[in-house]
């Protein structure tokens, strides 16, 4: 059965550069990634600088493998220091 992540990430103007570089960098990495179908990303409207990305995977296993691969996790820890906090995740079972 897939899973659908929301990924929450309020975004810092300051660090737009080099968040988008990092942002490009994990998305390359994901699209290679077993179990990975889709994805998209989604700026709110109505807060500025909120970002919601929608990923869709073919298992929880899959997403899990994801989640704790050792580059992600990496990239994930340079853009959560450039936020200031920690990326939000919620898991969906569609």
């Amino acid at each position: 059965m897939t899973v659908k992540i929301f990924i929450r990430r309020k975004v810092v103007e300051d660090n737009i550069i080099e968040l988008t570089r990092l942002l490009k960098k994990l998305r390359a990495l994901t699209l290679s990634q077993p179990g990975y179908i889709f994805g998209e990303t989604l700026r709110r409207l109505d807060k500025p600088g909120e970002s919601l990305v929608i990923s869709t995977w073919r298992s929880i296993e899959d997403w899990t493998s994801w989640l704790k691969n050792p580059e992600r996790v990496h990239i994930q820890s340079e853009i959560d220091l450039l936020l200031g906090e920690e990326t939000e995740y919620s898991i969906y079972e569609q």
